[in-house]
């Protein structure tokens, strides 16, 4: 009688879960990956800090041209204005915001999404992967561009012995909310990106959150009006380097630093909890 030796049997192969720092490495070389990453940031960072250079070199020529009443008043808000100058912020937050919405839309519509969730179908981890990624290299960016812009307007206007020192009360505060402002944009710009899917159209959204909706509800008469003036993003970014109090045209119901620091933390965790929300639902 013949035996037969039964083959040897493999074991079952099981895929391990991937951990949170591997989803980490794969978020930071996909960011890293896009050209308007590689691009834009960079010169983002030499336009706003150009900016304030142009405008601190035009206070420091015009500075033997201005009356004392001027001068004065240029000693409690040109710092600021010079430093952190509107124009070239309004430039960093956009790009801050297309950056983050990219984040998650350029994964759909090129169908990479498919395969991340399928590598990985902790559709959850995935998006916290993204949102911690995307908050610590636009941190660093907006720290590095408004200590840059800060340090350099205040050694051009040292000159004319009318700039500001980072320990004077306040302003270590402005340049802190600067720099904050700039992952909240891009947080922002990502929960948008997961609702919408469509860069143009999450782009437009961001624009209108940041930009038209302050100048929408920009009203004195009522508090409530006020109150969620208060609420945005770009208005509690003007309360936290308002080092000086509105001596020129008082606010009747002013904001808090406190508030502006929470509307902050608020808009990042509200938008990525709706990334997180609407990722974790809807098919890819």
């Amino acid at each position: 009688m013949t035996t037969v030796t039964p083959l040897p049997t493999r074991a079952p192969v099981t895929d391990a879960p991937a951990r949170f720092r591997d989803l980490l490495a794969a978020e930071w070389i996909k960011l890293w990956s896009l050209r308007s990453t590689r691009w834009t940031l960079p010169l983002v960072f030499l336009f706003v800090v150009g900016v304030s250079v142009h405008a601190s070199l035009a206070d420091y020529r015009n500075w033997p041209r201005y009356p004392a009443g001027t001068r004065e008043l240029f000693h409690l808000y040109g710092p600021a204005r010079d430093a952190f100058p509107e124009a070239g912020y309004l430039l960093l937050m956009l790009a801050a915001a297309s950056v983050g919405a990219l984040t998650l839309v350029g994964e759909y519509q090129s169908g990479l999404i498919r395969a991340t969730f399928a590598a990985v179908p902790a559709r959850r981890s995935v998006v916290a992967a993204k949102a911690t990624v995307l908050t610590a290299v636009m941190l660093v960016l907006g720290l590095v561009t408004a200590a840059t812009a800060f340090w350099v307007s205040q050694a051009i206007l040292s000159g004319r012995d009318a700039g500001w020192s980072i320990g004077d009360p306040g302003v270590a505060r402005a340049v802190l909310g600067s720099a904050l402002l700039v992952p909240v944009c891009a947080l922002i710009g990502m929960g948008l990106g997961a609702v919408i899917r469509h860069a143009a159209g999450a782009v437009v959204a961001a624009t209108a959150v940041l930009v038209l909706l302050p100048l929408m509800v920009d009203s004195d008469k009522h508090r409530w009006i006020a109150e969620l003036r208060h609420a945005l993003p770009v208005p509690a970014w003007q309360r936290l380097i308002e080092v000086h109090p509105d001596v020129l045209n008082p606010d009747p119901f002013p904001a808090t630093v406190t508030g502006a620091w929470l509307t902050f933390a608020g808009w990042s965790l509200a938008a990525t909890l709706v990334a997180v929300a609407v990722v974790h639902r809807r098919d890819p």
